[in-house]
């Protein structure tokens, strides 16, 4: 008889990695972090149990209202649950009021959901809370736990920084320890990183693991905004203060409540606009712009650079005051080449991951895989090793991962440019391929290679999702099925 397929609707990857040992190996676990990508799963499997996880419910709940009414009347059969904050939309407790949805307030609570999912096991193989364990499913040398041990903290509660930020590495044990007695008290701490060594994901663990984890995180990539919108997307305009302001707009530091906001690339803000953020780190007030009605913030500040400051206040373009005061909470994170123990650990937590959101299983990995891994310098940090795994995870067949699966330029060791602003790394030489070995540089064959990495990478963006891809790259599911196969990018 075949496992009850779960599927876990979640940004939050750590509460799908929980669940195989939540429910014993006795069920299939796949994640989803959109609706769309629940509904492209759907339409070829039919999942018994859908876990939603609205913790992060916005615009009062309606949407996830609606996501829950699209799946019910899609899938009338299938078991559902939602996890909420403690204080949850009404709208969600409506729901929930009027239909059989199992609701989880604040956490994933072990026994209500095997409860809630009792019905989909036979009576011989029902299961029950389990004591704190680690079952190992993979019996090869090296090769990662698939399913994590259950300690006695509530499932997607974080109980530490440094239990969900893998790393052997002393020194950045320390920081992480350091990290975690500041993300406690209500501080603005600066983070300092290359592009892609986590700088993010490490200021979401700050907000989780503080006292506001229950309140909005509120990500602002500074360098993504142009010069003139950044103050009224922190601040917020009144209606007529410019052009376009057709009506008032609440910024992010006051849509953010008593949450968290990160704000990314900091080193772009203007001086002016300096001046007004070291007003709210200092006093926590500020007008929208064209107002002279002063708010208050209340959110926590995470700041975040992939440029020491420093320099830039030798040189006139950042506010010593404001640099002095970052400074006295400021946590550097060392690039992925610096810590090269931490490769494998990180490969195996993605390997686990990602073999759960795409329902590959995994019984063996190749020992010549973590040797790749080890000797590429990975100029792109994490957030590379993240996506070569995934690319990995996702070519992997028969249950054995393989040195084939990754791609060619980490085999070959030959790494791109690298995320750090102030080094210009020199391509690896490759005179070890043969001279069969090299690329046709024939004008048609160049543009097939380029179509080829244009769809593999929006592949990998929208997570394996063909109608997302297809949508993205303007073209119908026929033409992308086609080329696809084409190219040899089936899964």
């Amino acid at each position: 008889m075949s496992k009850p397929m779960i599927v876990v609707l979640s940004r939050d990857q750590l509460m799908a990695s929980e669940l195989p040992g939540l429910f014993q190996g006795r069920a299939e676990i796949r994640a989803c972090d959109s609706i769309e990508e629940l509904i492209d799963l759907a339409r070829h499997i039919e999942p018994d149990a859908l876990v939603a996880d609205f913790r992060r419910a916005s615009s009062g709940g309606h949407h996830e209202t609606r996501i829950l009414e699209t799946v019910h009347e899609r899938h009338p059969k299938m078991r559902l649950a939602m996890v909420t904050p403690e204080i949850c939309p009404e709208t969600l407790e409506r729901c929930a009021a009027m239909t059989e949805i199992t609701h989880l307030r604040g956490h994933l609570d072990r026994a209500a959901l095997l409860s809630a999912f009792r019905s989909l096991f036979p009576e011989s193989e029902q299961v029950t809370a389990v004591s704190p364990v680690m079952r190992e499913t993979i019996n090869e040398p090296g090769v990662p736990s698939f399913v994590e041990h259950i300690d006695d903290q509530p499932l997607g509660v974080l109980t530490g920084i440094s239990r969900r930020y893998e790393t052997n590495s002393p020194h950045l044990k320390q920081m992480l320890f350091d990290l975690e007695v500041a993300a406690r008290h209500d501080v603005t701490i600066l983070l300092i990183g290359e592009t892609g060594a986590g700088k993010t994901y490490l200021s979401r663990l700050i907000h989780e693991v503080s006292p506001r984890r229950h309140e909005p995180f509120l990500p602002v990539a500074c360098g993504a905004l142009p010069n003139e919108l950044i103050e009224s997307e922190l601040f917020g305009h009144s209606k007529g203060s410019f052009t376009s302001a057709h009506q008032d707009k609440e910024g992010k530091f006051l849509a953010a409540r008593r949450g968290t906001i990160l704000l990314d690339e900091i080193d772009v803000l203007g001086l002016e606009q300096q001046v007004k953020l070291l007003r709210v780190i200092e006093t926590g007030e500020f007008e929208p712009v064209g107002s002279n009605l002063t708010q208050h913030c209340q959110a926590r500040l995470v700041v975040a650079s992939n440029l020491d400051l420093q320099p830039l206040v030798e040189q006139g373009r950042f506010r010593p005051d404001l640099y002095y005061r970052l400074n006295m909470l400021k946590f550097v994170i060392p690039p992925l080449r610096q810590r090269k123990m931490d490769v494998i650990p990180l490969a195996k937590k993605f390997i686990r991951q990602f073999s759960i959101k795409h329902g590959v299983h995994i019984e063996e990995i190749d020992p010549n895989v973590f040797g790749t891994l080890i000797n590429y310098p990975w100029p792109g940090n994490v957030r590379e090793l993240e996506h070569v795994v995934q690319r990995a995870v996702i070519y992997c067949r028969d249950g054995r991962l393989l040195n084939s699966h990754l791609p060619q330029h980490i085999l070959s060791g030959n790494a791109g440019p690298t995320n750090d602003p102030s080094v210009v790394l020199s391509n690896f030489e490759t005179t070890n391929v043969a001279p069969s070995e090299q690329e046709d540089r024939t004008l048609g064959n160049q543009i097939a290679l380029n179509e080829k990495e244009i769809i593999e990478q929006t592949l990998f963006k929208n997570s394996f999702s063909r109608t997302k891809t297809a949508r993205e790259l303007g073209v119908s599911r026929v033409t992308l099925y086609n080329k696809m196969k084409k190219y040899g990018l089936q899964n």
